[in-house]
């Protein structure tokens, strides 16, 4: 296996929980962009997540669960176990496609050889040990249906290049729910198409909430039939409640588009459970509903301050849950520090995967937090570094600093009062913390990588050079409805943040 094993992960000792090493079924559910108060349980209406509330009475809710402030870093971080900033991940890969970014770095678009202005190649390394592999090593079948966002061209960026046994989805940011394509930049804005399994274009009619919970079933099934023995990872990241929100199959007319959207997440998750426990493997299974970062607009994050593409609270304070039946109480709380890289560390201990790797851990192990009575080893986490287009910002126990803001989250938890001119000494030491860290960040490598063709009929490179007539006929169709010119300045993405700050409209898209 790659990433050959060189020194030790730095980890805390610590005595070991009695579920380590039992090799449970692990299975990760991610939402994306719902807002902190948009399930039930966290003050929303009960009408639109009823399966999503039913999880929860099942399970644990963890108050001070951490992501990053935008899909891909958080994304990355889960699947490495590393901040984001480590992998370059912080900056998205379609980022270097889009003018208002590449200028953060002092970079302009680029012509590939055959003369056409393209995107620079980007996504988490191939090099990098993730938690699919880490998991694969210790003999569990991988699975991913959904969202990947961690690169879309080359092989050894995409799913099955980084440990998946089995891919199904989408490998960029924000595809059509129901033509499955995607707006591609750098320069061009036309539609690319982005559905794949097993890394080989498919065409599957329907809506991708529904099919990502249908090809979810599809695996656990297949699972209980064929493997039953074995363990299975599976990671469900779907695109839902992203923008577009447009041709939502049902409930529009009594909700209206986001909500439907929102209750249509809801019945794919409740499809999910019910299948697990269907097959009887509920017991032996342990299940996580988290999301990626905060909601667009600060009504949704509400009480927190801020939205995603932010480091306040509202964009990087997420809902999550946990179930296992008699390993975890049910309808029980956890107040617990922990951050989306945790994940790693504790499926891998978990697991009994070898946590010793050549590119050390963020994040630590929680099995005796989640499952005892242990208090979280973590009281820091690393939300930005310089370098980014957001403000660089940390917590240190109940202080964050943001870019130059300071906040007391105990007594503040919406980040109402600036605290820093009260509190000069404690500025100045988490500057002084957040800026030793940024310096860790590598080199920003494989920049000559462009992607040719700059316009692609479908992500994914090997998929790209003997491309189905069907996949050409379905990308012509949307590509003959859309604008041929543009604004100057404009695009169908929003521009790079201002000020460390970003204002989404519309679905955010």
């Amino acid at each position: 296996m790659k990433k050959l094993l060189f020194f030790f992960a730095s980890l805390a000792l610590a005595e070991a929980s009695p579920v380590d090493g039992s090799k449970p079924n692990i299975i990760f559910i991610l939402s994306d962009d719902m807002g902190w108060n948009e399930p039930a349980f966290n003050g929303g209406n009960p009408k639109l997540t009823p399966h999503i509330t039913k999880l929860r009475d099942q399970g644990v809710s963890l108050s001070q669960f951490y992501v990053h402030a935008v899909c891909a870093p958080t994304r990355a971080a889960f699947l490495t176990g590393r901040y984001a900033f480590r992998t370059w991940s912080d900056w998205r890969s379609e980022d270097f496609g889009k003018p208002s970014y590449l200028a953060k770095l002092g970079m302009k678009l680029v012509k590939n050889e055959a003369g056409d202005e393209t995107r620079r190649v980007h996504g988490v390394a191939s090099e990098e040990r993730t938690v699919a592999e880490a998991l694969k090593d210790s003999g569990y079948f991988t699975s991913i249906a959904g969202k990947w966002h961690c690169g879309e061209w080359l092989p050894g960026q995409l799913p099955m290049g980084q440990g998946f046994d089995h891919q199904y989805g989408h490998y960029g940011w924000g595809i059509d729910y129901n033509n499955k394509t995607i707006p591609h930049n750098a320069p061009a804005r036309f539609a690319v198409y982005d559905w794949h399994r097993n890394q080989k274009p498919v065409f599957e009619p329907g809506y991708s909430t529904d099919l990502i919970a249908n090809e979810a079933v599809r695996v656990i099934a297949d699972h209980r039939m064929t493997r039953k023995e074995q363990p299975l990872f599976m990671y469900v990241a779907f695109n839902a409640v992203h923008g577009p929100l447009e041709e939502i199959p049902r409930y529009v007319e009594e909700y209206g588009k986001r909500h439907a959207a929102l209750k249509c997440l809801d019945d794919a998750v409740g499809l999910i459970v019910n299948a697990i426990d269907q097959s009887g493997l509920g017991d032996n299974t342990l299940l996580i509903f988290a999301n990626d970062n905060g909601g667009l607009r600060e009504e949704m994050n509400a009480p927190y301050r801020g939205t995603k593409n932010t480091n306040y609270e509202g964009g990087v304070r997420v809902p999550c849950i946990m179930r296992w039946p008699d390993k975890i109480a049910a309808n029980s709380t956890k107040d617990s520090l922990m951050h989306v890289t945790d994940l790693y560390s504790t499926f891998a201990t978990l697991a009994g995967a070898d946590l010793k790797q050549e590119r050390p851990l963020d994040g630590k192990n929680m099995t005796n937090v989640l499952f005892g009575t242990a208090k979280s080893p973590r009281d820091e986490i690393i939300f930005e570094v310089s370098g980014s287009v957001r403000f660089p910002a940390i917590r240190k126990g109940k202080y964050k600093l943001v870019g130059k803001e300071l906040y007391d989250l105990e007594a503040d938890p919406s980040e109402k009062t600036d605290i820093a001119a009260k509190h000069p000494d404690i500025v100045k030491e988490l500057t002084a913390r957040v800026t030793k860290v940024g310096a860790e960040r590598p080199p920003l490598t494989g920049m000559d990588r462009l992607m040719t063709p700059a316009l692609p009929w479908v992500y994914g490179q090997n998929e790209n050079t003997n491309v189905p007539d069907w996949v050409k006929e379905e990308v012509r169709k949307i590509r003959d409805t859309q604008p041929k010119e543009w604004a100057p300045g404009t695009t169908p993405w929003p521009q790079a943040p201002k000020d460390g700050k970003i204002i989404y409209t519309g679905d955010g898209r």
